[in-house]
């Protein structure tokens, strides 16, 4: 555990020394959440006000924004060589992507709350108790920190830190397949069937739903299950990928 703390304490860093990589992390969910809200808002007429509706899906493109620079990372790493050196200091691969990892949390805590502050300047409001504000939080966490793994992954199976950033459009499509932007309904009906039964979906509509007070059923069971199951497999496959990349 102290080891993965120092390997995280280590990208928080690293990602200091890149500047546009960082503001571009940051910047992107906010410029979204405002050309969503002012641009495409009065064309979308769903029942309710549509920041409303958006800034959940938003906050679940901002988390797939900050996993993907995982990938990259973890790309740079396996890269330039630094991994031989931790591996003559005894640190474990666990604990070097463990810190990826937990970097990529703190990272997009940080950019949740700055997207969060956006929102309520264009008008959200949410209608949810402290106990529905943690759980939303915790659902979009325990997402971000799946899809981290499997950025990870990814990261350790390509060779080239280009081939790594393509990780991010992988994912955003996934955001944008979904109800996280247009309900479920709006779609083409040969969409319908892989937007309801995508990871995307199950885990925004959880969000929005404590975040706005819908009455139950919410789709929470669905939306762990993808969580812990993307993450434990993703998990899984980061461990035997790195094996394998420094055989």
């Amino acid at each position: 555990m102290s080891d993965a703390l120092i390997m995280a304490g280590r990208s928080l860093r690293l990602s200091t020394r890149s500047p546009e990589a960082l503001l571009t992390a940051l910047m992107l969910p906010v410029m979204l959440m405002v050309v969503f809200v002012y641009l495409f808002g009065g064309a979308v007429d769903i029942g309710t006000t549509y920041v409303d509706y958006v800034a959940p899906g938003v906050l679940l493109l901002c988390a797939v924004t900050g996993a993907s620079t995982t990938a990259v990372t973890v790309c740079q790493d396996m890269a330039g060589g630094i991994i031989d050196r931790f591996r003559s200091l005894d640190v474990s691969g666990t604990a070097v992507l463990a810190g990826h990892v937990t970097a990529s949390l703190l990272r997009n805590f940080t950019s949740t709350l700055l997207v969060t502050a956006v929102a309520f300047g264009l008008g959200f409001r949410p209608r949810a108790s402290v106990a529905a504000f943690a759980a939303a939080l915790g659902v979009l966490l325990l997402f971000v920190a799946a899809a981290s793994w499997f950025a990870a992954a990814f990261g350790l199976l390509v060779r080239a830190p280009e081939a790594a950033n393509s990780a991010m459009f992988f994912l955003m499509f996934f955001s944008y397949a979904s109800s996280a932007f247009v309900p479920i309904r709006t779609m083409p009906t040969w969409l319908r069937g892989f937007a309801a039964h995508q990871p995307a979906t199950p885990v925004t509509e959880t969000i929005r739903g404590l975040l706005l007070g819908h009455p139950a059923p919410l789709p929470l069971g669905s939306a762990l299950a993808w969580c812990i199951g993307i993450g434990a497999v993703s998990m899984g496959l980061a461990a035997v990928l790195f094996r394998r990349r420094t055989a």
